[in-house]
């Protein structure tokens, strides 16, 4: 009888600290992919877009090119094409809107990377007696830091606007809040014109919304 006892109680014991292993066992991460971001879709494109606003998450992909201490903040943008056709997306016309609690907004355009480099080498400003234009480009120059900087940032930027049919292209856009992070939290992607190629069919803008839609 206390055999059978001592049994039961060996086996009681056993399934309790496999339960609590079990438990205690952290749950797999989840692994962050452009369809679970924010995005619009519509007509074959996905417009995806992923704001890096954490300082370790930043600092982690840029490293010492990180510009959110300059008060840049790097959008990380997918855009997937489900057609059969080329679309062309003009970079330059992509938009940063941060949207304002009383329904105002306000359109930033994309900085180049090599301007983001000089941001971050100099956050005090230009080191040399000339004004700084910015946020127009540096061009050729002596600045060594930026420089290095640069070679960091550019290949992570997205410098093409041709989506290839059936094809993924992604890559980060930069702009410039003034040092207020906080804005790109409510804030939205515009790409205002997009069409495919060869035949140039436009097609309707693209929006994505980082948060809730600021209401009016």
């Amino acid at each position: 009888m206390k055999r059978t006892i001592a049994l039961g109680a060996a086996v009681l014991l056993v399934a309790w600290c496999a339960g609590a292993q079990a438990g205690s066992s952290p749950s797999p991460a989840v692994p962050r992919t452009a369809a679970s971001l924010p995005h619009d879709q519509h007509e074959g494109l996905t417009v995806s877009a992923d704001p890096y606003l954490e300082a370790a998450r930043a600092k982690g992909k840029f490293g010492k090119a990180n510009p959110l201490p300059a008060g840049i903040l790097p959008v990380e943008v997918f855009l997937r094409n489900e057609t059969a056709q080329p679309i062309r997306i003009p970079l330059n016309g992509i938009q940063l809107v941060i949207h304002f609690p009383d329904g105002q907004h306000q359109n930033l355009g994309r900085l180049a990377a090599a301007d983001v480099a000089g941001a971050v080498a100099h956050p005090g400003g230009s080191p040399t007696p000339r004004a700084r234009r910015f946020p127009v480009g540096l061009g050729a120059s002596a600045d060594h830091k930026a420089d290095k900087l640069a070679e960091i940032l550019v290949p992570l930027a997205l410098d093409a606007d041709i989506v290839p049919p059936m094809a993924t292209i992604h890559g980060f856009l930069f702009f410039d809040l003034g040092r207020d992070l906080a804005l790109g939290r409510e804030a939205s992607l515009y790409l205002p014109e997009a069409t495919t190629v060869p035949s140039n069919r436009p097609l309707m803008f693209f929006e994505v919304f980082f948060g809730t839609p600021a209401q009016p």
